[in-house]
């Protein structure tokens, strides 16, 4: 058992560890963007929905009530006509601002690099 192991009580390579669950929400792309784009402050739920081209309203807001129920997100509700909704980062969620926009834009920064290898990985192998 290593150090890192002896110091936590759960352990992400046992099977039934409940952190495969948190590290399977995570692993989400949407979540990866939603949590990105909050990373700026309280952002209202349609303004999530423009920003995030492709998402629709039923993945947004599934994805929002499973980041909140994890404790990532927090949900304000104003009583304005119609109703304004916010969603904005906890504490807990603002720990993984530097690790989700790292995975965010890393994938910007070495795009150009993962289609070149998939470019000549597929002319490489037969068909």
């Amino acid at each position: 058992m290593t150090m890192a192991m002896m110091q936590h009580a759960y352990d992400v390579y046992e099977n039934r560890c409940p952190t495969r669950l948190v590290l399977d929400r995570l692993a989400d792309k949407w979540a990866v963007l939603i949590l990105d784009r909050l990373d700026e402050g309280p952002v209202r739920f349609n303004h999530i929905r423009r920003d995030i081209k492709g998402i629709s309203q039923k993945v947004l807001s599934q994805t929002l009530k499973k980041l909140e129920r994890d404790g990532l997100v927090s949900r304000a509700v104003f009583a304005t006509v119609p109703v304004t909704v916010e969603y904005a980062l906890t504490p807990l969620g603002r720990t993984l601002t530097e690790t989700v926009s790292a995975l965010a834009h890393w994938a910007e920064r070495n795009m150009d690099a993962v289609l070149a290898a998939q470019r000549a990985y597929d002319e490489a192998s037969p068909a």
